[in-house]
């Protein structure tokens, strides 16, 4: 009986000292990078959140849906790091492209992400850099390595 009193004690001393990876509910702002757009990202739970991407591209749009996991980057507060995966819908503009033919294009794909945020503590403001790398199998398909891009968002 104390054995299973310790180890539940123990389950929930753990989960508290690192589920405590999130400084805010919800972010919304602008993403920059080779696909210019606006981000918003809430948090379902400590460590888990939803973040949503509508982004400019080849005069065209792609929105990405993504689910991220959170936690504490080199053990400095309101700096994160985060990992997801997800997936996307595009039309793009073929002439824009680099390979520049007269056909549009509807992809549709899968992505990851992979970066740090830092939440500041004097203005409800978060920055991010983030490396998305996606995947086409319908469209254009094909592996798409330049997802790179920096955020700013508003924090609530």
């Amino acid at each position: 009986m104390i054995k299973k009193i310790s180890i539940t004690i123990l389950i929930t001393f753990l989960a508290f000292a690192y589920g405590h990876a999130q400084d805010y509910n919800t972010g919304i702002g602008l993403r920059g990078g080779f696909a210019n757009g606006v981000t918003i990202k809430h948090f379902v739970s400590q460590k888990a959140a939803f973040e949503g991407i509508i982004a400019s591209r080849w005069r065209g749009i792609e929105l990405t849906g993504l689910y991220e996991i959170h936690g504490r980057a080199f053990n400095t507060d309101r700096l994160n790091w985060y990992v997801g995966f997800g997936g996307h819908i595009g039309f793009w503009d073929g002439r824009d492209t680099r390979w520049g033919d007269d056909r549009s294009y509807t992809v549709i794909g899968l992505d990851g992400i992979l970066g740090l945020e830092y939440n500041f503590t004097e203005l409800p403001i978060n920055l991010s850099a983030d490396w998305k790398p996606s995947f086409n199998f319908y469209g254009h398909s094909g592996f798409w390595g330049d997802g790179g891009a920096l955020s700013i968002r508003y924090i609530f």
